[in-house]
C-alpha cells in the first residue's frame, strides 16, 4: 500500500488535535500513513500538543514556523515535506470528514485528484454564505478558470499532482486556484457542512473578504480594464452632454445651470478614478511583493528529516 502524507496547517487549535488524529486514525486502520501537522505561529499550546503526539507516535511529524505566515504558506510548506506516494490536504477542526478518507483514496488511479465540496452552508451565518457564493459567480466570470462552488481544500492528490504544485512558486498563493490552475482528472465528493469540533475560527469576515480579492487578482487582469471601461463611457456620456449643451445655448438662449449636479458629478468620476487607482495599486503590490523574492515561509523547528 502506497503511504499517505495528511498535510494539516494549525493555528490556535489546541482543542483539535488530539481528537483530530483520533479520528484520522479510525478512519485509516489498514492504510498506512504519516500526518504532518504545520503549526503556522500559534499562540496557545498547539505546538507541545502536537510535540506530544509525536513523542507518542512515530507517524505524527510537524513543522513549526517562526511566526504567523498564514494558511497557504502552510499548505505549501506541507507539501514540501510530504513523503507520500499520495497527499491529503485536510484542516484539523474535522469539518473535512476523516470518514471520507477511504473513499477518497480508493478512487485514485482512476482519477488523479479526488476533492471534496460542501453542497450546504448549514451553520454558517447568512451573509457569510451569501457572498461566499458571490464570490465564486464573480471569479467564474472573470477568470479564465473555473472554481466549483463550495470547494474544499480537503483532497487526495498524486504525486505527480503534488509535484506540479510545488513548481508553482510564487509568494501570493490562491490554493483553491492553483488546484484547478494545474488541471488534471478530479473526481468531487459531496457533503453536508459539519461545524468544527471544538474552538473558533481564526477567518473573520474580512479575512475573508480579503482572501477573495487576494484569489481574484491572483487569476485575472480583468479588474485593470475597469478603468478603462470607465474612462470610455464617460467620455462619450461627456462628449454628448456638450453637445446638449451647446445646442441649447445656441438655440435656446437656456444655459445649463446647477452647481449641486456638477459637486455629484466632480465628486463621482473622483471616487471612479480613485477606485481605479486601487485596483491598479493592488496589482502593483503583488508584483513588489513578487519581486523582493522573499521565502514563502521560515521553520522554526521540525522533526522531519532532510532528505
Amino acid at each position: 500500500m502506497d503511504l499517505l502524507s495528511i498535510v494539516v496547517p494549525c493555528f490556535n487549535e489546541e482543542d483539535s488535535v488530539e481528537i483530530f488524529y483520533s479520528e484520522v486514525k479510525k478512519a485509516l486502520k489498514s492504510i498506512v500513513f504519516e500526518v504532518i501537522f504545520v503549526n503556522d505561529g500559534s499562540s496557545d499550546d498547539t505546538l507541545s500538543k502536537i510535540k506530544g503526539l509525536a513523542f507518542e507516535f512515530s507517524n505524527v511529524k510537524y513543522i513549526s514556523f517562526s511566526r504567523n505566515f498564514g494558511k497557504e504558506s502552510a499548505l505549501y510548506a506541507g507539501l514540501v515535506k510530504s513523503s507520500g506516494d499520495l497527499v491529503c490536504v485536510m484542516d484539523v477542526d474535522l469539518q473535512d470528514p476523516p470518514s471520507l478518507l477511504p473513499e477518497m483514496i480508493s478512487e485514485i488511479g482512476e482519477y488523479d485528484i479526488v476533492a471534496t465540496r460542501r453542497v450546504t452552508r448549514k451553520g454558517e451565518p447568512v451573509i457569510k454564505s451569501f457572498f461566499a457564493r458571490m464570490f465564486y459567480k464573480l471569479f467564474n466570470r472573470v477568470s479564465k478558470i473555473d472554481l466549483v462552488d463550495g470547494a474544499r481544500d480537503y483532497r487526495v492528490m498524486t504525486r505527480q499532482v503534488v509535484d506540479a504544485l510545488l513548481e508553482l512558486e510564487e509568494y501570493n498563493r490562491f490554493s483553491k486556484g492553483l488546484f484547478q490552475w494545474v488541471g488534471f482528472k478530479t473526481k468531487w465528493l459531496e457533503y453536508e457542512n459539519i461545524e468544527r469540533v471544538a474552538g473558533e475560527t481564526s477567518w473573520s469576515f474580512w479575512g475573508l473578504f480579503s482572501y477573495s480579492i487576494e484569489g481574484i487578482v491572483a487569476f485575472t487582469a480583468v479588474p485593470l480594464s475597469i478603468s478603462t471601461f470607465f474612462g470610455m463611457i464617460f467620455s462619450i456620456i461627456a462628449f454628448l452632454l456638450l453637445i446638449f449643451i451647446v445646442i441649447r445655448t445656441l438655440f435656446f438662449s437656456n444655459p445649463v445651470a446647477g452647481w449641486t449636479s456638477l459637486v455629484c458629478i466632480i465628486l463621482l468620476l473622483g471616487g471612479i478614478q480613485l477606485f481605479s487607482i486601487g485596483i491598479l495599486g493592488k496589482y502593483l503590490e503583488k508584483t513588489y511583493t513578487e519581486s523582493k523574492n522573499r521565502p514563502i515561509y521560515i521553520i522554526k523547528e521540525t522533526n522531519i528529516d532532510e532528505a
